[in-house]
């Protein structure tokens, strides 16, 4: 499967770290610094083109996450988004995180994805669990 990204595009284009990485690299375009709080969406002048029948889905770098408490938020693009791709990050950290073009800032699956039929019905299945949730199953 591949990715089509357009050429003349100001991003540098997603990579993967190593061999048997699963997420490729975001980078920041831009330079941005986010307060204790804040979150802010980061363009990383990429646009793709996901192949119809999957998604990219937009997840944390976990060495931001340890080192700086950086999250990302609404990590869904479509395969019918063309518009660039943007990272949005949010600090949950103590100290506002300075980032700078080029920046590694999340990394990007892309995953093949069925789409559900929803129907209503009468009731639905029994379970051990049933409604519960929120720690319902034990800690």
């Amino acid at each position: 499967m591949s990715v089509e990204v357009p050429v003349g595009g100001s991003g540098e284009l997603p990579v993967y770290s190593s061999d048997d990485a699963a997420g490729a690299d975001l980078r920041a375009n831009e330079d941005v610094t986010l307060a204790p709080g804040e979150r802010a969406a980061v363009g990383t002048g990429v646009h793709l083109e996901i192949p119809r029948g999957h998604v990219g889905l937009v997840w944390p770098r976990s060495g931001l996450a340890v080192r700086h408490g950086l999250d990302t938020l609404a990590g869904v693009i479509d395969a019918d988004y063309r518009g660039e791709v943007r990272v949005v990050l949010v600090n949950h950290g103590q100290e506002p995180v300075r980032l700078t073009r080029g920046d590694r800032i999340a990394q990007l699956l892309v995953q093949q994805v069925d789409r559900a039929v929803f129907r209503r019905v009468d009731a639905l299945a029994e379970t051990g669990r049933g409604g519960g949730g929120f720690g319902s199953t034990g800690r």
